[in-house]
């Protein structure tokens, strides 16, 4: 792939609404409150020392399809969910930025009503703000992606807990609820790409097509003889009348 077809790609990934200048009108639109709430936010991130591992404004992010859904293109999670994402933005800080560079958060927590409309999972890690969609910031293919972060993740996810997850062009997921992979790879179109690289298979194939079964049909019956007409019964004879001599 070249340069600029990866950009193009990444281009695609951008959400609409949902960049800086975005967040900076959202932010004011929703007065000392809103501004209370992000601040509080911050201030936790700092004492939990996840602060700057990402900007706060991708780090609420919804959904990309916010605006289809009538939601808001950013929101605050409860305080209670705050803890889930601890783990997942230290894991992007010391294992994810090295190994693929850069990251950009393009959804974080998502309201059920928001997930749902959006057709997330109904269990979705994002529920419960322990999840991060991510994109490259370099250009970068989907199979140098998984040849970056494949690796990171089988030597040091399952410690953390963490789960990976591929989704269309170099859009991935990162997450803290529990170790685990998912993609659409594989003979069958429903593997990781980690797994396939592991066995020396290409992530990156096309699914097998099912196999087809073979569609039996009754043998054609032979066409029917014409009918044998029944034999007619003998007609009893007349009773034979005497002669007089």
């Amino acid at each position: 792939m070249t340069g600029g077809f990866a950009t193009s790609l990444h281009a695609q990934e951008i959400p609409v609404g949902q960049d800086e200048a975005d967040y900076v009108r959202w932010l004011a639109a929703g007065g000392p409150g809103r501004r209370a709430q992000v601040l509080s936010f911050e201030n936790w991130q700092e004492v939990t020392g996840v602060k700057g591992v990402l900007p706060t404004w991708q780090v609420i992010r919804t959904a990309s399809m916010w605006r289809e859904c009538h939601g808001e293109p950013f929101e605050v999670p409860p305080f209670t969910f705050w803890p889930g994402m601890v783990k997942t933005l230290r894991f992007i800080r010391d294992r994810v930025i090295p190994a693929v560079g850069p990251v950009q958060a393009v959804s974080g927590y998502r309201n059920p009503a928001l997930n749902a409309c959006a057709r997330g999972a109904g269990r979705s890690s994002h529920l419960d703000f322990f999840a991060l969609d991510l994109i490259p910031l370099r250009p970068t293919t989907r199979r140098q992606l998984f040849e970056e972060i494949c690796p990171a993740h089988s030597r040091w996810g399952a410690a953390g807990g963490i789960g990976l997850g591929f989704y269309s062009f170099t859009r991935f997921h990162i997450d803290a609820r529990s170790f685990r992979r998912w993609g659409s790879a594989g003979p069958a179109g429903n593997e990781s790409p980690c797994a396939v690289l592991e066995r020396g298979g290409d992530p990156e194939a096309p699914p097998l097509p099912p196999p087809v079964t073979p569609v039996l049909t009754q043998p054609a019956l032979p066409p029917a003889s014409a009918p044998v007409p029944a034999p007619e019964s003998p007609k009893p004879e007349a009773p034979k009348t005497a002669h007089r001599p």
